[in-house]
C-alpha cells in the first residue's frame, strides 16, 4: 500500500515578509512540518526568513521545522541543460526522502519558495516528478507569491511592458547571448555574470537587489552610464551577504509614434 502525502507550495514574496498574501498565511496556519533548505554559502539568511515568517503569521505554535542540506546548483557553463537535470535528480531524491521519513498521512508539509513557485524555481516540476513515479500518493496545492519581477517594477515606480508591446522574461545566462530579437522591455532574472554589460544598444536600466528589504539596493539610468556603478554594487553586496538576489528591466526608447 502506498503512503499518501500532502503538500503546500507557497511563494512567500521577494524578501520582505510584507509581500506574504492573505492566502498564503492560510496556507502557512494549516501546515504541519516546514521544510527548510540549508543552502550554505552564507546563504543562512535565507533560512532565517522562512523562519521570521512562520514565526509572524502562524497563530498555531505545534508545527515544527525539518531542516535539509539543498544540493548546490550548477553554475553556468558546459552542457548546463545537462547539468541542472542531474542536480534536480539530487533534489527529487531529497525531497522524496523528507516527505516519506518526516511528514504523517495526516498532516500537510510546506516548502517555501523565495518569489512565486511558478517562475524559475524547480520545485513543483520535482514534486510532479515524484508524484509521477507512483511511489507515494503525492497530493499538492500551490499558493502564489508576489515576484521579484512584480516588486522591482513597483519599487521603481515603472510598468513592464512598452505600449502595446510584450515583455520577455529571460536569464543572465540567455542574455549573455544577445538581446532578444524585437524585444521592447526585457526582464532579466538570475544573473550572476553581470550579463547587462554584454548589451549593446540605446538601453535603459531599471536595477534592484534584495528589492523590499532593508538592504535594498536600486539604480536605475541608461545603461552605458550605470553598468560599472551596478557592476561595483554587485559585488560589494555579494562580499557583505555572503549572496545576491537581483532582477532588472531592461527597455528600448519608445518611438515617438507610440
Amino acid at each position: 500500500m502506498r503512503v499518501r502525502r500532502n503538500v503546500i507550495v507557497i511563494g512567500m514574496g521577494a524578501g520582505n515578509p510584507d509581500y506574504v498574501t492573505i492566502q498564503a498565511v492560510k496556507a502557512l496556519n494549516l501546515a504541519s512540518v516546514f521544510f527548510i533548505p540549508d543552502k550554505g554559502g552564507g546563504k543562512e539568511q535565507l533560512a532565517r526568513l522562512r523562519r521570521d515568517i512562520c514565526e509572524r503569521f502562524i497563530e498555531n505554535r505545534d508545527y515544527r521545522m525539518v531542516t535539509f542540506d539543498s544540493p548546490v546548483r550548477p553554475k553556468p557553463g558546459g552542457d548546463y541543460r545537462k547539468g541542472i537535470k542531474a542536480w534536480r535528480g539530487e533534489v527529487e531524491r531529497v525531497y522524496e526522502r523528507l516527505l516519506a521519513d518526516e511528514l504523517g498521512e495526516d498532516e500537510y508539509g510546506a516548502f517555501l519558495v523565495w518569489g512565486d513557485p511558478s517562475l524559475y524555481d524547480g520545485t513543483l516540476r520535482i514534486l510532479e516528478s515524484i508524484r509521477a513515479k507512483g511511489r507515494m500518493e503525492l497530493e499538492y496545492d500551490v499558493v502564489p507569491g508576489i515576484t521579484s519581477v512584480q516588486a522591482l517594477a513597483a519599487r521603481h515606480k515603472v510598468p513592464l511592458n512598452r505600449i502595446g508591446e510584450a515583455v520577455t522574461i529571460t536569464t543572465g545566462r540567455r542574455l549573455s547571448q544577445g538581446f532578444p530579437e524585437d524585444a521592447g522591455s526585457v526582464v532579466v532574472m538570475l544573473d550572476g555574470n553581470a550579463a547587462f554589460t554584454k548589451v549593446e544598444d540605446d538601453i535603459y536600466i531599471h536595477w534592484g537587489a534584495y528589492v523590499g528589504t532593508p538592504d535594498e539596493i536600486l539604480v536605475s539610468g541608461n545603461l552605458e552610464d550605470v553598468a560599472g556603478e551596478i557592476e561595483r554594487l554587485k559585488e560589494a553586496a555579494q562580499k557583505n551577504h555572503g549572496w545576491i538576489m537581483d532582477t532588472y528591466l531592461l527597455t528600448r526608447p519608445e518611438s515617438k509614434e507610440d
